[in-house]
């Protein structure tokens, strides 16, 4: 066999190579952001039930105004960090932020529903039981969409990390995907909305 014979087989194997390496990549790339848009479909649905819970609870919670006030607060900047979080799927700072946002808004959750217990006539509201009961499922939609999420973008980061994927990732511009993670005890428990 000619020498260049040799060397054309060996680029031709080192270019399909390359290109079954570069298309799993964007094949578990999209994967991963494919699983935060489903986090994101539920937060956007938890994030609209929020509001209609404060405005139930607020004919009976008149003096508790400071706490209705901070679910709302921060459901708003849970919302915008979600919407971030969205347009920079995976990327640290976004997804920090986010995780952050959401600890907040769990916190005011559980704190919302520490007061509820305390009013009898709005426990037994029909329609303070059914937004509970819907943030409830929503919650574990969230909880089963982050598994997804982290999942899928487990298997990217580990595809990006091992041989000899790791020598073209970086040069194909494949960052790692930060996972969606808890960072506190406190944002690791769901808001307790059961009466």
């Amino acid at each position: 066999m000619s020498p260049w014979l040799i060397l054309t087989i060996v680029v031709v194997v080192l270019a399909v190579s390359a290109v079954g390496i570069y298309n799993s990549l964007v094949t578990l790339r999209q994967r991963y952001k494919n699983a935060f848009a489903q986090i994101d479909v539920q937060l956007k649905r938890r994030y609209d039930l929020i509001p209609n819970l404060v405005e139930t609870a607020k004919g009976y919670l008149k003096h508790e105004r400071e706490t209705l006030e901070a679910v709302i607060k921060a459901r708003n900047l849970a919302l915008s960090a979600s919407q971030q979080a969205g347009a920079a799927v995976g990327q640290p700072d976004a997804m920090r932020s986010l995780n952050q946002a959401e600890g907040q808004l769990n916190g005011a959750l559980a704190r919302l529903m520490v007061v509820v217990e305390r009013y009898p006539e709005l426990k037994a509201d029909k329609n303070m039981a059914m937004l509970q009961e819907e943030i409830t499922a929503t919650e574990n939609k969230v909880a089963f969409a982050r598994q997804a999420y982290n999942d899928a973008a487990t298997a990217y980061n580990t595809k990006r990390e091992v041989f000899p994927a790791n020598l073209f990732a970086g040069a194909f511009g494949f960052l790692p995907a930060t996972l969606f993670e808890v960072t506190q005890a406190a944002e690791r428990e769901a808001p307790r909305v059961q009466f």
